[in-house]
């Protein structure tokens, strides 16, 4: 693909969304978003769960899919992992129980249509959608998150209590990361449609009112620095073609065989140096780990043949691209020119027209046909 100057960012939107409480997309950012909670009635008027509470319970027993069921009872707290079979599951007109699924959006058209609706904030920064059924009294205890939450109420009714707070201490013994002083600011209680948006470290506890409690809650991914820069070292590394051999023909005989030679030192940090000095492949290396798929996450082989036209990427396909490159499902390529600008628009908008597949060269019909074999993307109806 050719190369090319990169893209100038997409303004963001002016228009009032109930979604945001009726503030525009770029209003909620420069107010909220990281700042301060934001409560929004009737955020989805009239809304429906994008799953049965019974289709919830079959996906939290199956295998790959990331479940846990929290108790708490006279004993205390109790936490299980899934998979669960259904009998495994408590009976529902028992009090005080949760079962939450984590990745709904990777196994339900529906739930990953809803996670559409947030991507106002970039998809780098765009986890997944949980989705927590809950009994009577039903919740996880109070604790703080470290990135953003929207917490919108699917079925029945939720009473939230939120704060900010000092003590972040966390009771001893309990397999949750409850906080041992919580001192709530606010309470509300959300009903289907409502929603409630929470930056990190807002301490927040919910509980189930009246039972048969549907929440969806809209997270988001923050990098940890340490942990980012391990995996980009890493894939850089692995992707770093230097086989250049330490030599030390003027070492001297040593009487302190066990210390570390200053020019070994000197090596590693000019080894590292010269790593990071390769900004396309750090680019090439961000890109690629932001858009690995998540853990036990496959895709279908195609039913039919590969045919340039309509065309949509799978919900479980992750696609991003910076100025000189696009990236997919943990994969990048360099791109320019008339591709590029097709390939950021399959990304942005998550879909292709016949016409745009029909105007790609043959670079990228190639391209976009490989993605089709593997099941990253799929044909749309015109």
């Amino acid at each position: 693909m050719s190369p090319n100057t990169g893209p100038r960012p997409a303004p963001l939107s002016d228009e009032p969304l109930a979604l945001l409480g009726g503030l525009s997309p770029e209003r909620f950012m420069r107010r909220h978003w990281q700042k301060k909670p934001l409560l929004i009635r009737q955020a989805i008027p009239g809304f429906q769960p994008p799953l049965a509470r019974a289709a919830l319970f079959e996906l939290a027993g199956r295998e790959g899919v990331e479940s846990r069921l929290v108790e708490h009872a006279r004993a205390g707290w109790g936490l299980r992992h899934g998979p669960f079979a259904r009998r495994a599951l408590p009976p529902q007109n028992r009090p005080r129980w949760t079962l939450l699924v984590q990745g709904v959006d990777l196994h339900s058209d529906a739930a990953h249509a809803l996670l559409q609706r947030f991507r106002f904030v970039p998809d780098a920064r765009l986890d997944d959608l949980m989705v927590s059924w809950a009994s009577e009294g039903g919740g996880v205890g109070p604790h703080f998150d470290s990135y953003d939450v929207f917490l919108l109420q699917a079925t029945g009714r939720r009473r939230w209590r939120i704060g900010r707070q000092k003590d972040l201490s966390l009771r001893p013994g309990v397999p949750l990361k409850i906080l041992r002083h919580f001192e709530p600011e606010e309470e509300f209680v959300l009903e289907p449609g409502d929603m409630l948006y929470l930056p990190p470290r807002w301490a927040h506890d919910g509980e189930a009112v009246g039972g048969d409690c549907m929440t969806c809650s809209i997270g988001f991914r923050a990098p940890q620095r340490g942990g980012l820069a391990g995996e980009l070292l890493q894939r850089m590394a692995d992707a770093l073609e230097d086989d250049t051999l330490y030599r030390d023909p003027a070492q001297a005989a040593t009487a302190q065989p066990a210390r570390l030679p200053e020019g070994l030192q000197a090596f590693a940090v000019d080894a590292l140096q010269r790593l990071l000095g390769e900004r396309d492949a750090l680019a090439l290396a961000l890109g690629e780990v932001m858009t690995e798929p998540k853990p036990h996450t496959w895709f279908d082989e195609p039913a039919s043949a590969w045919t340039p036209g309509a065309l949509r990427l799978d919900r479980r396909t992750r696609m991003m691209y910076d100025d000189r490159h696009v990236f997919i499902n943990g994969e990048g390529l360099r791109a320019g020119g008339a591709d590029a600008r097709l390939m950021r628009r399959l990304a942005d908008q998550r879909r292709l027209s016949a016409g745009d597949t029909r105007s790609a060269s043959a670079e990228a019909l190639a391209v976009l046909a490989d993605w089709f074999a593997a099941g990253w993307l799929h044909h749309e109806p015109e």
